[in-house]
């Protein structure tokens, strides 16, 4: 019996991976068949895999790596509205990522060597740390207190960011000062960043799975867990770390790309409610279809003749992001 319930529960598990691939598979397939000219249509063999590698493909990690990362944010610190954006972590990585382009920061030979992600990694785990410290109230973490502090360590990030700018103008090989405001897909970053990038955030995903069930013993109280047999502080520093290196990994080829992190976690618990080993498969899908059809959007608006300009990846989530944030959070006052 135990043989059979054990076969069992891996068939569900393996059924909903299943369907979580196929989610994204369906999401890839339509932002492969559109492109720049604004109409969908068969396209060649050699067209369709040069979009899939392009654009849907980094699209849809970026968007994997958010969404796993505000699940294991909003897990840890048991705030609904806890996402890498708000947070803070975004605007961290992105300011490490931009100074680590300056001429002067590459000319230091022990900091010249180390590379973007590195900086994205270490500038995301300061902001972390800094919202986390000041949220501290008698050993716990305040919500409300982690998203007002998010919001400043952003206003921090984005004010030395400006500053920054105005004084050395767009760092070589940044993509421009819009790609750091707002963040977009990146198609003509170095393909050896963005597969340094995905073996970060692949790595960092698979190892953030088999916490998962530990992380919805953290949602309770410290003292439950540890009755539980669930160490507490290891548990929310790895998860913390995780999700940190996810980000930085994320930002470092496409910078604060907002919103993800929040909108697609509370989508999955519609669907697979608050078990955190079901939403990190589905939310982690969840957003990378999203990425991708954002993407999609983007060419889509760039090829029509009564636009005609580019509109980032990162407008098209705010867009989205920002009423579904005003939603959540009035839910949560109710």
């Amino acid at each position: 019996m135990n043989q059979l319930a054990k076969r069992l529960d891996a068939a569900r598990w393996a059924r909903l991976i299943g369907i979580a691939l196929l989610l994204w598979a369906a999401a890839a397939t339509v932002c492969t068949l559109g492109g720049s000219t604004g109409t969908f249509g068969v396209v060649t063999y050699q067209t369709a895999i040069s979009r899939l590698t392009t654009n849907v493909l980094p699209a849809s990690l970026i968007g994997a790596s958010l969404a796993a990362a505000g699940v294991a944010y909003q897990a840890v610190l048991r705030n609904p509205l806890a996402d890498p954006y708000l947070l803070g972590a975004s605007s961290g990585a992105t300011l490490a990522s931009y100074l680590w382009r300056l001429p002067f920061v590459a000319a230091i030979p022990v900091v010249g060597g180390l590379s973007s992600h590195a900086f994205a990694m270490l500038g995301a785990l300061s902001a972390v740390g800094v919202v986390l410290v000041t949220a501290r109230r008698g050993g716990r973490i305040d919500p409300v207190t982690a998203i007002l502090a998010g919001v400043i360590v952003n206003a921090i990030c984005g004010a030395v960011f400006m500053l920054l700018n105005a004084i050395f103008r767009d760092a070589p090989g940044s993509g421009g000062i819009l790609t750091f405001l707002v963040g977009d897909v990146q198609t003509s970053i170095a393909r050896r960043e963005v597969w340094l990038s995905a073996a970060l955030a692949i790595g960092s995903i698979l190892s953030l799975a088999p916490f998962a069930s530990q992380l919805n013993a953290v949602r309770l109280s410290e003292d439950e867990a540890a009755s539980l047999g669930v160490r507490v502080h290891r548990v929310r520093w790895m998860a913390l770390g995780l999700a940190s290196l996810m980000t930085a990994a994320a930002v470092a080829i496409s910078g604060p790309i907002g919103f993800v992190g929040l909108v697609c976690p509370h989508i999955a618990r519609w669907f697979v409610g608050n078990d955190n080993r079901r939403l990190l498969i589905v939310a982690t899908a969840l957003g990378a279809a999203m990425l991708a059809l954002a993407e999609l959007l983007e060419r889509l608006l760039l090829a029509d003749d009564r636009l005609g300009t580019l509109v980032p990846v990162g407008v098209i989530t705010s867009l989205v992001g920002a009423p579904f944030f005003l939603v959540i959070l009035l839910r949560s006052r109710r």
